[in-house]
């Protein structure tokens, strides 16, 4: 698989590292703003995606959007790792499925979080049952992250608020008074090199159950990004998918 990587930070060098151990050859990597000598140029055309069969986009939030539609209208299947942008998701899916775009997207592509958002997932509907206790979101990530709170937790959140019915909102914000039964608290910390750790929390008067995923490197986000991109090729598929799509067929359900 010819592979283009655009935005080169911390993500993008690991992708560039684990595509080249599975065998695929990198034929382009776009930054606007990094210096490094494997940059190949600082714009997305069809002349510098250079016959990719597809992309791995972990650039910025703010080029989301607008890679997304160039993506889609090349029709250059892309797998996109950008964070922050989720807000346009009704608009991209609509762009991406009038262009027969070919399009994955997620907060994080590692397999073990994909795992988790399951747990999550049966573990919220089970406390339905279990009407003493609340539940919380938190994570911590290394200080350098552009964006707060992470994709992830998001994901992780909204699967809490889809299956535990007493909880209908998500406050990402520092709390300075009561907070409403009916919400879902969710805090980030930012510190240090953490490459990513999370925590759902279902706490009552007696005892405390956390279900938590922490990321040793980045090389479990980069090893699911590529995994991903050769997902998307294997049936040409079309349209806008996301993480479970892809870990659902991987798991067969």
């Amino acid at each position: 698989m010819n592979i283009a990587i655009v935005g080169f930070g911390r993500m993008g060098r690991k992708i560039y590292e684990k595509a080249t151990l599975s065998s695929h050859r990198i034929v382009s990597v776009i930054d606007s703003f990094s210096s490094d000598p494997l940059v190949t140029d600082k714009n997305i055309t069809a002349e510098s995606l250079n016959g990719a069969d597809a992309v791995i986009d972990f650039s910025a939030p703010a080029a989301a959007v607008g890679n997304i539609k160039k993506y889609a209208d090349l029709k250059v299947p892309a797998v996109i790792g950008t964070t922050g942008w989720t807000e346009h998701l009704a608009e991209v899916r609509e762009y991406v499925e009038k262009s027969r775009g070919t399009v994955l997207w997620s907060g994080n592509f590692s397999i073990g979080v994909a795992a988790t958002l399951k747990i999550v997932s049966f573990a919220s509907s089970l406390m339905n049952a279990l009407p003493s206790y609340d539940a919380a979101v938190f994570e911590t990530h290394h200080r350098m992250k552009a964006d707060s709170p992470s994709g992830t937790a998001l994901m992780l959140a909204d699967e809490v608020i889809r299956n535990l019915d007493r909880k209908d909102s998500v406050d990402t914000e520092c709390q300075h008074s009561k907070i409403g039964e009916n919400v879902l608290h969710l805090s980030s910390l930012r510190v240090g090199s953490v490459p990513g750790t999370h925590e759902v929390i279902f706490d009552s008067d007696v005892d405390t159950i956390t279900i938590s995923h922490a990321a040793r490197s980045r090389d479990g986000f980069a090893s699911g990004a590529v995994r991903a991109a050769e997902w998307l090729l294997e049936e040409k598929r079309t349209g806008l998918f996301s993480m479970d799509d892809f870990i659902n067929s991987l798991l067969g359900v």
